[in-house]
C-alpha cells in the first residue's frame, strides 16, 4: 500500500549505499595519495586496487543516484534557511557528479594512455578513448583536481552532517544515520 508521507529517515538501500561508499571513497582518496608518492611493487598493488575499485564505485553512484531519483527523500527542516537548502541542494549535485565523473576520467585517462583497466579475475574493461599521450595527460591533471575537490567536498559534507546532529539537532543527521524506517504522519 503506497501512502502520500514523507519519509523522516532515508531507504536502507541509500544509508547503506551512502555508508558502503563513505568508506570505499575516503579510502580510494588516501589510497590516491599513497600511489601518488610510490613507485615498485607497492605502487603495482595500489593501482591493482585502485581501479577495480573505482569502477565499483562507478557503478554504486549510479546505482544510488537512481535510487534517489526514485525513491522518497527525508524533507530538509523547514527552519533551514532558504541559501543553506540550496547550499544543501548543490553540494548533493556536486558530490554525485564527482562519483560518477572520478572513476569515469580515471577510464579514459587509462584508456588514453593504453593501460588496461583489470577488474578482479582479471577482467578487462574496454577503452573508452582512443590512445593519446597528450589527452592522457590531461585527464590525469583533471583526476587529481578532480580527486582534491572531492575531498574538500567531503570535508564540507562531514562538517555539515556534524553541524545539523550536534548543533541544530534538526533531525538531518538521524535521516541517515539511524537504521529506523519510521515516517513523518
Amino acid at each position: 500500500m503506497r501512502t502520500n508521507r514523507t519519509p523522516t529517515r532515508f531507504s536502507g538501500i541509500a544509508r547503506l549505499l551512502h555508508w558502503f561508499m563513505a568508506a570505499m571513497i575516503l579510502c580510494m582518496l588516501f589510497l590516491g595519495v599513497f600511489m601518488a608518492g610510490t613507485v615498485g611493487p607497492a605502487y603495482a598493488t595500489s593501482v591493482a586496487i585502485h581501479r577495480p575499485v573505482g569502477i565499483a564505485i562507478l557503478a554504486l553512484a549510479l546505482i544510488r543516484l537512481v535510487n534517489r531519483l526514485i525513491v522518497p527523500q527525508p524533507a530538509l527542516p523547514a527552519s533551514l534557511p532558504r541559501a543553506q537548502a540550496l547550499a544543501a541542494k548543490a553540494s548533493h549535485v556536486l558530490l554525485y557528479t564527482l562519483m560518477i565523473a572520478m572513476p569515469l576520467i580515471g577510464w579514459g585517462m587509462l584508456s588514453a594512455g593504453a593501460y588496461p583497466v583489470v577488474m578482479w579475475g582479471g577482467v578487462h574493461l574496454p577503452p573508452i578513448l582512443p590512445h593519446d599521450t597528450a589527452l592522457f595527460a590531461g585527464l590525469r591533471r583533471a583526476h587529481t583536481v578532480l580527486a582534491c575537490t572531492l575531498f574538500a567536498t567531503i570535508l564540507v559534507h562531514i562538517a555539515a552532517a556534524l553541524l545539523h546532529g550536534l548543533i541544530l539537532r534538526d533531525g538531518v543527521f538521524p535521516a541517515m544515520a539511524s537504521l529506523g524506517s519510521r515516517h513523518r504522519a
